[in-house]
């Protein structure tokens, strides 16, 4: 039987996802920070850069960091609300076999 999951009523989800935007905000605006101090490192250190690789460089930090932020968030929403316990993660199921298929030959 499936067990139902919190997200399934309107006002948890609601909270749920209001609070993963909020994490997402904040991690947007470090992001931000954190590629504008790589910027300013860069140009600071090192002479002779194409532009590209500002742009290359703030771009794979901005996507990586984002990226892993939304998973964890992610990760976070599910584990904090229930829905991991919710999950019918039951193995008894795969251990059972016919004795036919035990029999060769």
């Amino acid at each position: 039987m499936v067990r139902p999951s919190p997200l399934d009523d309107p006002q948890k989800s609601a909270h749920a996802w209001a609070r993963y935007k909020r994490l997402m905000r904040l991690m947007f605006g470090i992001t931000t920070g954190v590629v504008i101090i790589a910027m300013v490192i860069i140009y600071k250190e090192v002479e002779d850069v194409s532009p590209h690789f500002f742009i290359a460089t703030a771009l794979g930090i901005g996507f990586s960091m984002l990226l892993m932020s939304a998973l964890m968030g992610l990760v976070f929403l599910s584990s904090g609300t229930g829905h991991d316990e919710a999950v019918d993660n039951s193995l008894d199921d795969l251990g059972k076999t016919d004795d036919a298929d035990d029999k060769v030959g």
